[in-house]
Parts: C-alpha cells; structure tokens; sequence
C-alpha cells in the first residue's frame, strides 16, 4: 500500500452499496452494517433442494426474514454441486430482488455466476469475495470494475492464511495496491482479516482482534469478518459468537455476515451501537426494546 492511501484513509471510509434507489454506507461513523447470511444451501439440504428445483420460495422466505431482524444487505449463494451455479445465482438473485429493497452481495467464486448475477442486479453490489491470490484478484477486479462493485478481499494469498497480524496486514496492502491497478478506490474494498477457530488454536481470535486494529490504524479501509467461524467445534457458540463481535466491532470492524434472526446477535449489536455513539437518543434500543417486550 501507498503512503498517500495510508495518509488519506480518514478520506475513502466509507463504503456505499446500492440498490435502486436505496442506499447503505459502512464506515466507522455509520451504524454497525449486517450483511444476512442464511441465503446460502451450503449444509442446508431443505434450501439446496428448493433451488435445484427451481423452487426460490424458501430463498424469498429467508430474504423477508432477515431483514426484518435487521439485515441491511442479504449475501447471495447458489452453489449447490453438479449445478449450474451461474443461472441459479441469477435466479436466485431476482427472486431476492422481487420481496426485498436492500443491497445483495454476491457470493461465488465462480466468474461466470457472478458475471450473470452482476448483469441483472440494478445498483452498485457487494462481491463476496477475492483472496490476494493473483489468480483469483484477476478474475474478479475486471468485473468489480466493469459493474462498479465493492469487493470483500480476504487475508489469504499463495502463502495461505498469515499467522501474524503484520503480515496480515501485508495481503491486505496486496489486495489494496492490486485493486487500484484495476481504477478500484480503497473504499470499495472490504478486508476480511478472517476469523479462525479457537477449538483449534486459542491464540486465534486474539490474533485477529489485533489484525483488525492493525489494519485500521494503518489503511483505514472497512473490515468484515466470518464470526460465528470462531467458536466452530465449540459448545454455547451464541456466547462465543456475540462476545466475538463486540470486541471486533472495538477493534475496527464496520460489517459483519452473520445471522441477524439470532435474537442474541442482534442484540448485541444495536448495544454496541448505542454505546458507541451510532443511535441518536437511544431510538434504535428503545425501538427494538419494545417490539423484543410486545410479542
């Protein structure tokens, strides 16, 4: 990464997703942005079955759901193996857009899905995602560029997963440098500094922690995470999960996909706006206080 991008983070902050006319920006002065994850049939047999049949019923219940929990973007996946990903995604996509007015990320690693997907979707999309692999940065760049979308780019390269958060810092200046060559400002790149479980290694998440405020301090781009992937293997994840996101939230992360129908994980998040300075009067709290206490 450049010094200028370092000097003049505090400038490209904030990233803006569209649909239509409706518009959600992330940034650290903007409330905490939930991108719906339960659009995905990935072990999900009842959903994977629907939309091999041609059935998107499930997908439009799962599109209203969320974003009456919450969700301010819905993630998109149709990869079901053996099919044709690329009109499923498209279908997929027009089935979300017929029920819901919010921003969709598109979520494949196959160029042709998201090629069909971005054709059809009328707004300025959210990929998710590339990795600094520099096969896959050429694939999708040229077509973050072509439809004007912003890209979630992932801490991982040829070298894999970097085990420090200076050298995590280091893919994320990659993915920064080589979005620019394609005319993609820093703003429309998302970094997923990536969560790990700590089932498998307990230094994991303080890694990551520390890798988001490296990253914020250093590039001043928006962050996302996987969360919930922390307390994969684990007992009691709701408790891992929703500490998980706070602490993030603390260290720099703006958007997050997880699953917004989780009473406890939206909760905590509209706590963490509160007490950051991202619900005007406590009108968000209160709302949510209500309707929690009416039903």
């Amino acid at each position: 990464m450049s010094q200028d991008q370092g000097k003049d983070s505090q400038e490209f902050m904030e990233t803006k997703l569209t649909y239509k006319a409706q518009e959600v920006l992330i940034g650290p002065d903007q409330p905490f942005v939930i991108i719906g994850e339960r659009i995905n049939p990935t072990r999900r047999k009842k959903l994977a079955a629907g939309m091999s049949e041609g059935d998107f019923s499930i997908v439009q219940e799962e599109a209203r759901r969320q974003v009456e929990a919450g969700a301010q973007v819905l993630d998109v996946n149709a990869g079901i193996p053996g099919a044709d990903e690329a009109a499923l995604l498209r279908r997929a996509v027009e089935a979300v857009m017929e029920v819901v007015d919010v921003p969709l990320c598109i979520d494949t690693a196959n160029p042709e899905a998201l090629e069909t997907a971005l054709s059809v979707y009328p707004g300025k999309a959210l990929i998710n995602s590339t990795t600094a692999e520099s096969s896959m940065m050429e694939r999708v760049f040229p077509l973050a560029k072509e439809h004007g979308a912003a890209v979630i780019g992932v801490i991982t390269d040829e070298n894999g997963i970097p085990t420090t958060p200076e050298a995590r810092l280091q893919v994320a200046s990659k993915l920064l440098d080589e979005a620019s060559k394609y005319g993609i400002p820093a703003e429309d790149i998302i970094i997923d500094p990536l969560a790990l479980t700590v089932g498998a290694d307990h230094n994991a998440a303080r890694v990551t922690l520390d890798s988001l405020q490296l990253i914020r301090d250093e590039s001043g781009v928006n962050m996302s995470l996987g969360a919930s992937n922390v307390s994969f293997g684990l007992p009691d994840r709701k408790i891992i999960n929703t500490t998980y996101l706070a602490l993030a939230i603390a260290r720099g992360m703006t958007t997050a996909i997880t699953d917004p129908t989780v009473p406890e994980i939206q909760t905590t998040l509209l706590a963490c706006d509160l007490l950051v300075g991202h619900d005007e009067y406590s009108m968000r709290w209160i709302k949510a206080y209500r309707k929690r206490n009416s039903s």
